[in-house]
């Protein structure tokens, strides 16, 4: 999974006010798209939604890789994020997450569209968001979404307490993943709350 410090070292170009414009009105207008609402700047969304569909979401993954977690492009940011870690690495995350849930059962059940909820139905979940097709509650899919990543947090802590015994150097790196979802997981659900209030932008 992609972290904030890693996504710092993302080489880009462009001005920082811009991109910082670009990752609020395709964020807003994603979740306006989805929820049927008259964006605020129809041809900026339908440039957006051209875009996604001709050259995917990654593109515009990057503009909000450095947006801040209490903001609505870094909420997507962080959802992104989980999406291609269980994508690329399906394997580890089910491991974790069978380990984190047994520890996190308040936040297994927030988490769960499906019983128990996993790495799959995480993916479908910000598939549908980050696609623009996602018409639920988005406080509940930023909850669910925070609530996986807690679990994941929980799971590979629990993974370095084994790998400690087996290589130090793996185990550190495996804790720092931990406290980074553990962030994701915070950053999430404080987004969820800022939603509901109205003032997640």
């Amino acid at each position: 999974m992609l972290d904030p410090v890693d996504a710092d070292k993302l080489v880009g170009g462009m001005d920082p006010a811009l991109e910082t414009e670009l990752a609020h009105s395709s964020a807003q207008g994603l979740i306006a798209r989805a929820r049927n609402q008259a964006p605020s700047d129809p041809a900026l969304t339908q440039r957006l939604v051209e875009l996604v569909e001709n050259e995917g979401i990654e593109t515009l993954a990057q503009l909000w890789a450095r947006s801040a977690a209490d903001s609505l492009p870094g909420a997507l940011w962080r959802m992104y994020a989980l999406r291609e870690w269980v994508r690329r690495d399906p394997r580890t995350v089910a491991e974790r997450y069978k380990m984190g849930e047994r520890r996190q059962e308040v936040a297994r059940v927030v988490a769960g569209a499906v019983d128990p909820p996993g790495p799959e139905e995480m993916k479908a979940l910000a598939d549908s968001v980050l696609s623009g097709l996602f018409t639920g509650e988005l406080d509940v899919a930023l909850e669910r979404a925070g609530a996986f990543a807690r679990i994941l947090s929980t799971g590979s802590a629990l993974d370095a307490d084994w790998l400690d015994d087996v290589g130090p150097t793996e185990a550190s790196r495996v804790t720092r993943r931990a406290e980074s979802l553990l962030s994701t997981a915070e950053a999430l659900e404080r987004a969820a709350v800022s939603w509901r209030r109205g003032k997640l932008e």
